[in-house]
């Protein structure tokens, strides 16, 4: 981190800009300030390579890689400005060293403690592949050592799933060291290959050393390619875990799922002392303008949670050992979006295992809930993102609407693989508290009736404000209303937006005497499907269509104008 330098501007948008993070061949990072006091880490382009082949482009898909895996595990997105120069994205700024730092001062962690750092870094890749993405540049400069556990930064060269690989020809993507066999022979860059980063970050961790040695990376790719990783020293358990995600073979290596259960985690990470000791040595922020401003002796102790590397191929070694990736040049080909064929051809999600429980957003006592991980304005296929709020709490005055259809593909799907849903909410809901159990209280959803129970806690609408919510149950698939047969598509997956109940004002619910702000929905008692203005069919209970089925919560503003605000979700088998 360093001081201002005299060329730096004074603000970045609404951010006044307090110090440099890093920099690299395409810009700077800016540790920033909102009007509300929030410390925040900025990425910004430099105006003069914007005209570079693939530059913007990658810029681009790197904004909404960090909006789409929104997760306790990583630097969330905040705002970004992709509309004209300057081009720039904002994201969280959370206390902690990175663990190369960490290492490099403190010398290689315990056995214990890299079993803890590994199974949290496991189970944060876990989410960042629920969102159909790969990180690809896991490394320990891209790991924050956080009191709320390890988070991943630095999504530049991060790839979804059939995008396109935005590379120079000759470079491999990754850092050499980190950079899984399969990526350097095949230019294979699945999700095991962030598992073969993993098992190399950690040997680093464990023993203090690079995992494939130091040198020219030509020579460390081909050690990483041939040679076993280097784990002299290391505990014989936890160098049987690290092998085993360092494997050659991709498909020798263990799922995310048994890495977790083979690290054998008993306790809270930060519980560890030593973690807890490494995640104390945040460094103090710089005096930027408006820091000169304070009392001596007031500024927080933070670190740099949401630098994000810029990518370069020039650049040298920043401290720590951080080597920028590479500038690139090819341009991002987006995937087409198949046809939405109305309920009829609705396809059938993939996945197994799955539960569901009450979930208590910010400002209650318990965990948030998924309706918390939305960005406010984002939007996507079929959920047309509600226009400008009307007043400070997001109620609406448009005319109550009487159902909820969606016109376009709605891409909302809950995994029971992974125990969440595929994409974050759109929306914020900071009173939202919903439930979806079965209404005979037993374990099984096909048993009979669903019950969805929605509240909002701590709401303060002022006169004359409404807040529309619909509840969006998505089978795994539909069935013909005419011949009973099931329709599958699991290939496109189930693109519409299911049966929905009719929205329902949680404004006037919540003023109502001793309702405690609280309504219940039974499914499919209280669900329909719309299509084209008008009621296609009634809903069919859940032990029509097994598998996993979505339950999307709605902000409502309009009949095909609606947000989602919270995603779940449930197996029926």
């Amino acid at each position: 981190m360093e001081a201002l330098k005299a060329q730096d501007p004074a603000h970045i948008g609404a951010y006044t800009l307090l110090a440099r993070l890093g920099a690299g061949g395409m810009g700077q990072v800016y540790l920033g300030r909102s009007p509300g006091g929030r410390l925040v880490a900025l990425k910004v382009i430099r105006d003069e390579i914007v005209d570079h082949p693939g530059a913007l482009a990658r810029f681009r898909r790197e904004v909404e890689t960090v909006r789409a895996v929104r997760s306790v595990y990583t630097a969330n997105l905040i705002d970004s400005s992709l509309e004209a120069a300057p081009y720039w994205l904002a994201t969280e700024y959370v206390a902690g060293p990175t663990l190369s730092r960490a290492v490099e001062e403190h010398g290689p962690l315990s056995a214990l403690t890299c079993r803890g750092v590994l199974a949290a870094l496991a189970e944060g890749l876990a989410a960042v592949h629920a969102q159909g993405v790969t990180h690809r540049d896991l490394k320990p400069q891209n790991v924050i050592l956080a009191g709320q556990g390890p988070q991943l930064i630095d999504f530049g060269i991060a790839r979804g799933v059939g995008q396109t690989a935005l590379t120079e020809a000759g470079y491999a993507p990754g850092t050499p060291g980190y950079t899984a066999p399969e990526t350097l022979v095949r230019s294979e860059t699945g999700q095991a290959a962030d598992i073969f980063a993993l098992g190399a970050t950690v040997a680093y961790a464990a023993t203090g050393r690079p995992p494939f040695g130091l040198g020219d990376p030509s020579g460390v790719h081909y050690r990483a390619v041939h040679e076993p990783v280097d784990l002299s020293g290391v505990e014989s358990e936890l160098a049987t875990l690290i092998e085993g995600c360092v494997a050659k073979e991709p498909a020798d290596r263990p799922s995310l799922a048994e890495i977790i259960a083979g690290c054998g985690v008993r306790s809270a990470l930060i519980e560890n002392a030593q973690y807890a000791a490494l995640v104390s040595l945040a460094e103090a922020v710089p005096g930027g303008p408006a820091a000169r401003q304070e009392e001596p002796g007031t500024s927080d102790r933070v670190a740099p949670m949401g630098l994000h590397a810029l990518p370069t191929g020039t650049a040298p070694a920043g401290p720590h050992g951080y080597t920028p990736t590479q500038v690139v040049a090819e341009a991002a080909t987006r995937r087409k979006a198949k046809p939405w064929l109305i309920a009829a051809a609705a396809g059938l999600v993939l996945g197994v295992g799955g539960a569901s429980a009450l979930l208590l957003l910010p400002g209650d006592d318990g965990a948030g809930t998924k309706g918390d991980q939305g960005a406010a304005g984002t939007a996507r296929p079929g959920n047309k993102s509600p226009s400008p709020v009307d007043d400070e709490s997001g109620g609406s005055k448009a005319n109550p609407p009487t159902y909820v259809e969606a016109h376009e593909l709605t891409r909302d799907m809950w995994l029971s693989e992974s125990g969440q849903c595929n994409l974050p909410s759109e929306e914020r809901s900071e009173y939202l508290q919903y439930g979806v159990v079965p209404a005979d209280d037993g374990e099984s959803y096909t048993s009979g009736p669903v019950k969805i129970s929605i509240r909002l806690k701590y709401a303060d609408p002022k006169p004359g404000e409404t807040y529309y919510v619909s509840v969006a149950m998505k089978p795994p698939y539909f069935v013909d209303p005419e011949t009973g047969e099931a329709l599958h598509n699991a290939a496109q997956g189930n693109m519409s937006l299911g049966f929905t109940s009719r929205p329902i004002d949680m404004y006037e619910v919540y003023k109502k005497p001793g309702s405690n702000g609280t309504t219940t929905l039974t499914y499919p008692d209280d669900f329909q499907e719309y299509v084209q203005g008008k009621k296609y069919q009634d809903a069919f209970p859940v032990a029509t269509a097994l598998g996993d089925w979505t339950v999307l919560f709605l902000h409502v503003r309009d009949t095909s104008e609606f947000a989602s605000i919270a995603c779940d979700g449930f197996k029926a088998d």
